[in-house]
C-alpha cells in the first residue's frame, strides 16, 4: 500500500507537482497539500492534479503554537504517516519536528553543510564556489542541519549566471528528491519485514 504524505509548499510549487507525477513509482500517495500562503501557485497544481489542499496562513492564528497546531491537526485528519517540505518557508517548531521525528524530509538547493538557510543558491552563487548542489535531509530542531538522506553536485561554469545556476539546481532537485524519497520509505519497508 502506498505511503500516505503531505506535501508543504508556500510557493510555486514545481517540486510538488513533480512529486505527484512521480508519486506511484515513489511508492507514495499525496494526500494533501498545505500551504502559508494564500496565493501560493501550488494551490492550483493541487487543483488540476485533484489532490486536496489547506491553506493555513500564519496571519490567521493567534501565535506560532496555534498555527502548528492547525497543522498538526490537517495532518492527523489524513492519516499522514511523512512531511515532504518543498519549498516550505517557515522554520517548524521542535515540538512539531518531534511529532514526526525522522519523518518530516526537506529538500535545500545547496551542499549542506554549506550555504544553509533560505537562499542558499545565491549565497553559494555570490561566494564563487564551482560546485554547489542540492540536499535532502531529514528534519530536526537545527536549521538546515538534520541527516542528510541523500546529496546530488551541480558544477558553477564559467559564465553561469545567477539564473542558469538556479535552473540547474531546480533540475537535479526534480531528479533527486524522488529517488531520496524512494530510499528512506524502502529503508522503512526492510527495517520493519525485519522486525
Amino acid at each position: 500500500m502506498a505511503t500516505r504524505v503531505a506535501v508543504l509548499a508556500s510557493g510555486g510549487g514545481t517540486n510538488f507537482e513533480n512529486l505527484a507525477h512521480r508519486a506511484e513509482d515513489i511508492g507514495m500517495e499525496i494526500t494533501v497539500l498545505i500551504t502559508d500562503n494564500q496565493d501560493a501557485f501550488a494551490i492550483t497544481r493541487a487543483e488540476q492534479l485533484g489532490i486536496p489542499y489547506a491553506v493555513h496562513a500564519r496571519t490567521e492564528y493567534p501565535s506560532k503554537e496555534a498555527h502548528e497546531s492547525a497543522i498538526i491537526e490537517t495532518l492527523g485528519a489524513y492519516d499522514i504517516s511523512y512531511v515532504l517540505l518543498a519549498g516550505y518557508m517557515r522554520i517548524l517548531s521542535a515540538r512539531f519536528i518531534e511529532s514526526f521525528e525522522r519523518r518530516i524530509i526537506n529538500l535545500h538547493p545547496s551542499l549542506l553543510p554549506s550555504f544553509k538557510g533560505r537562499d542558499g543558491i545565491r549565497d553559494a552563487y555570490e561566494y564563487g564556489v564551482k560546485v554547489t548542489g542540492v540536499t535532502i535531509h531529514f528534519v530536526d530542531a537545527g536549521i538546515d542541519t538534520g541527516e542528510i538522506i541523500d546529496q546530488m553536485p551541480v558544477m558553477i561554469e564559467a559564465g553561469d549566471t545567477l539564473e542558469a545556476v538556479t535552473r540547474k539546481i531546480h533540475e537535479t532537485e526534480y531528479a533527486l528528491y524522488p529517488k531520496a524519497i524512494k530510499k528512506v520509505l524502502k529503508e522503512r519497508d526492510d527495517e520493519e519485514s525485519t522486525h
